[in-house]
């Protein structure tokens, strides 16, 4: 946002403010009300109503005294007990990913070799000799036995097409012999840096499984996609996002195309999500933000890029992540995606230019190697030669971490950005590539927390499968979704619903430097709403998973709604149902009574008014 829209967009609201302070409040566009509403805001935790206009909350409080700002246009919104929180984030996820993983061959959920294997052979059937068959999605964890499948099984179900499967994690792909020949993949070829042919230990022959930038020499071959393929793979994406109650994302690492394409779609309102986008560590990406700067606030608040997203190391289940003692169940302790040294570089640049870097780091070496490097170039310049004092850097995982490096992210300031659903899924097999010991400083949330650190909380969907309640029931029960927890999986680093619930919402937005905006139901902050058909901080664990959302609002534009509310579609405008509420809100007060009302209604109003302008000041 310009500098100058910045201040008619708060000229604005002073008008609005003065005249609610002078006794003329103009009605909302939209009341919200008959649900329970969760505001996390300390002054005014939970409230009955609220009212937005023009895209912004202009009152939280009873149902009552919201009435009173009812006009002959004012659409009011039965939640039908329904329970309404501040719009969820997805602090960690990829868009092109999810919308990719609907679009194409979709592996999520094949929890049999067999199965996995099956709908490898019916794509196959489905695709023209010679054609590439692509798909996502695939995790052996619960196979048996457990081990990764090979170029073998692919070549005997598809001896005529070029195979390229991505692990769901995104960190390694298997491939088959004829991918392999094409790519001229061999028992001679190095590994390239950064990344892993994996070989049979007798041949030396490559068995399909490509780690990290090894998946790049099959990859380079793929079919490009179009610039239509990206557009409709990220409308999809979006569409998913906001039906599952999504209101907001972190996309953690776009190319330039992305990028492009993505800020076409929020200018011309294809996509309602609020994206809060990440460069790319590549260097086209990176010079074209460092020259730019950050973009902040475009689309009416709808597209922001202010960060870069860099990788230290890969994923623990393909044992790319870097450990500082090797895998217990293989002779390797991991490996650095980027050198250290670049990564430092690209710090320093980006501390002076104000832009936020998000590293990728899952294991302890990793992490530790990013911590260092951040505080390095903290010292090295200080908070006066800084365009941004205060950068608000992330850590992207974080998933296992050495029980020194723990207090070493509130001490410097550092974002832990952390998926739950990683813990319920990787504690299936963490403990064979850990060893039991290890998992004291994995998926530490409650040890993070206590430390003083803040934690964004995510999906990294398509990784995993980016519904936010499935993430708050992790984080909340520290169980897989048949309620299993086994040994090492350390519950008391499970979180409390309140702590979980700020995961979601205000510490995201706190990650964004957009508090001030979002995170609470609060008045002059951005209306996005998310409403669950249960009472998150109240109901049984195992019922969390059992609820669904009903209502997704972004910008005061309803823009999913289930069955029982309204038209379901999400991305567009929905009138849910008024049943229930006719207006009369019971007797009419008396003159007296009204006047009263009014008064306090506008006290009340020139107080959030001053609140709202000190917070715009800073």
């Amino acid at each position: 946002m310009t500098p100058w829209i910045g201040r008619l967009t708060l000229l604005g609201w002073m008008l609005v403010f003065l005249m609610s302070a002078a006794g003329r409040v103009p009605p909302a566009d939209t009341l919200f009300v008959n649900g329970v509403i969760h505001t996390l805001d300390e002054r005014q935790p939970q409230a009955e109503a609220v009212a937005v206009r023009r895209g912004r909350i202009v009152f939280v409080g009873a149902t009552a005294e919201a009435m009173k700002l009812r006009g002959p246009r004012t659409r009011l919104v039965d939640l039908k007990g329904a329970a309404m929180y501040p719009g969820f984030t997805d602090a960690h996820c990829h868009l092109f990913g999810i919308g990719g993983r609907e679009l194409t061959l979709n592996l999520e959920g094949t929890t049999t070799r067999e199965a996995f294997l099956a709908a490898i052979a019916a794509r196959v059937a489905r695709t023209p000799k010679g054609e590439w068959v692509v798909g996502r999605g695939w995790i052996e964890t619960f196979w048996t036995p457990p081990v990764f499948p090979t170029a073998a099984e692919l070549d005997a179900i598809a001896p005529e097409h070029p195979v390229y499967l991505t692990r769901a994690d995104g960190h390694a792909s298997v491939v088959n012999s004829r991918a392999l020949k094409l790519a001229g993949i061999d028992e001679k070829t190095a590994n390239p840096p950064g990344g892993d042919i994996l070989r049979d230990k007798t041949t030396g022959r490559p068995t399909g499984m490509l780690i990290d930038s090894a998946q790049g020499l099959v990859g380079r071959l793929l079919p490009k996609l179009s610039p239509e393929d990206y557009e409709r793979a990220a409308i999809a994406g979006a569409q998913r996002e906001l039906s599952l109650g999504w209101c907001a994302i972190h996309n953690a690492g776009s190319s330039l195309l992305e990028t492009s394409i993505l800020r076409r779609l929020c200018r011309e309102g294809k996509i309602k999500l609020r994206v809060y986008n990440a460069a790319a560590n590549r260097p086209l990406e990176v010079e074209t933000l460092l020259r730019s700067g950050p973009i902040v606030g475009e689309s009416n608040g709808r597209f922001t890029m202010r960060a870069i997203k860099a990788y230290m190391d890969g994923a623990l289940g393909s044992r790319g992540a870097a450990l500082l003692a090797p895998y217990s169940d293989a002779a390797t302790s991991g490996l650095f995606v980027t050198q250290p040294d670049d990564l430092r570089a690209l710090c320093r640049r980006a501390l002076r230019a104000g832009l936020q870097i998000e590293t990728h780091a899952i294991g302890d070496r990793a992490n530790r190697q990013a911590l260092d490097i951040y505080e390095q170039v903290f010292r090295e310049i200080p908070a006066a030669q800084r365009r941004v004092r205060n950068p608000r850097w992330r850590i992207e995982h974080a998933q296992v971490l050495s029980a020194a490096d723990i207090p070493r992210f509130a001490k410097l300031g550092v974002i832990t950005s952390m998926q739950p659903s990683h813990a319920i899924s990787d504690l299936h097999f963490a403990p064979r590539r850990l060893g039991i010991d290890r998992l004291a400083g994995a998926y530490a949330w409650r040890a993070l927390l206590d430390s003083g650190a803040l934690i964004a909380g995510g999906s990294d969907a398509p990784v995993e499968r980016g519904e936010p309640l499935i993430e708050f029931y992790a984080a909340v029960a520290r169980k897989d979704l048949t309620g299993f927890s086994g040994e090492g999986w350390h519950p008391e680093q499970a979180v409390s619903r309140l702590d979980a619930l700020k995961m979601l919402t205000l510490w995201p937005a706190y990650a964004a430097f957009e508090e001030g905006e979002a995170g609470s139901i609060a008045v002059g902050k951005r209306a996005d709403f998310t409403a669950f058909s249960a009472d998150l901080l109240v109901i049984p664990e195992a019922d969390i998973l059992k609820a669904r959302c009903v209502l997704t609002v972004v910008g005061g534009e309803t823009v999913f709604a289930a069955s029982e509310l309204g038209r379901s579609r999400p991305g567009t405008a929905v009138e849910p149902s008024l049943s229930g509420l006719d207006g009369s809100c019971g007797e009419s007060p008396s003159l007296a009574d009204a006047t009263k009302l009014a008064r306090r209604l506008c006290r009340k109003r020139a107080k959030d008014a001053g609140a709202l302008l000190a917070r715009s000041a800073r």
